[in-house]
């Protein structure tokens, strides 16, 4: 197994537009069970690197596997070639030629299948998740995910420009991506009176 791969990003206008940010927590409540928590580390942690590189990065496996608290180990049966084997396993990946991996920004709702595997109070909020949001407007879930993750963005010291642009670059239509910025903005910048405020 080499040292490096190069990981892009897997394109898919639909899971990009229904899926979810694998760091909000519909994938951590629903997708680690069946991924397993070391391949839902992985997954999150490329979606971090994906924000700052948007169009893709050379990942140092053994760095990775150090930054997600995997050790040493290389090869084959290494903790972080079974990662990424897994996420390939569960389609959030797929292997191209070389040392190349797409690797989705997205993640899908959990099929059926995987959801019967689950405990059952996960069962019973995984359908209560899906009756609320096929209540939705297709753009109304699509207005959601963008605040996600507008306010992720901000959080990490972006700008309501560089949010917008980043949203844009993301596949979100300019309105959508220009009112995520702006409600994000807005949201952090109550946050801030109310904490000076407090203070």
């Amino acid at each position: 197994m080499s040292e490096t791969i190069r990981v892009l990003p897997l394109s898919d206008p639909v899971v990009d537009t229904l899926g979810h940010d694998p760091r909000t927590p519909y994938p951590e409540r629903f997708w680690l069970p069946t991924l397993g928590p070391t391949a839902f580390l992985l997954i999150r942690y490329m979606a971090h690197r994906f924000d700052g590189a948007p169009e893709g990065f050379t990942l140092d496996l053994a760095e990775t596997s150090r930054c997600l608290g995997l050790g040493e180990r290389h090869g084959r049966n290494s903790p972080m070639a079974r990662s990424l084997g897994r996420i390939v396993q569960f389609d959030l990946a797929v292997q191209h030629e070389g040392e190349t991996l797409a690797v989705r920004r997205y993640i899908p709702p959990i099929n059926r299948r995987h959801v019967r595997r689950l405990p059952p109070s996960a069962q019973e909020e995984h359908d209560a998740w899906v009756r609320a949001h096929l209540a939705e407007t297709p753009l109304a879930a699509t207005r959601r995910n963008a605040r996600r993750m507008a306010l992720l963005l901000l959080g990490l010291g972006d700008t309501a420009p560089g949010v917008e642009h980043a949203l844009g670059t993301a596949g979100f239509n300019p309105a959508v991506a220009r009112d995520a910025a702006g409600w994000a903005w807005e949201r952090l910048n109550v946050a801030a009176e109310r904490t000076v405020n407090m203070a």
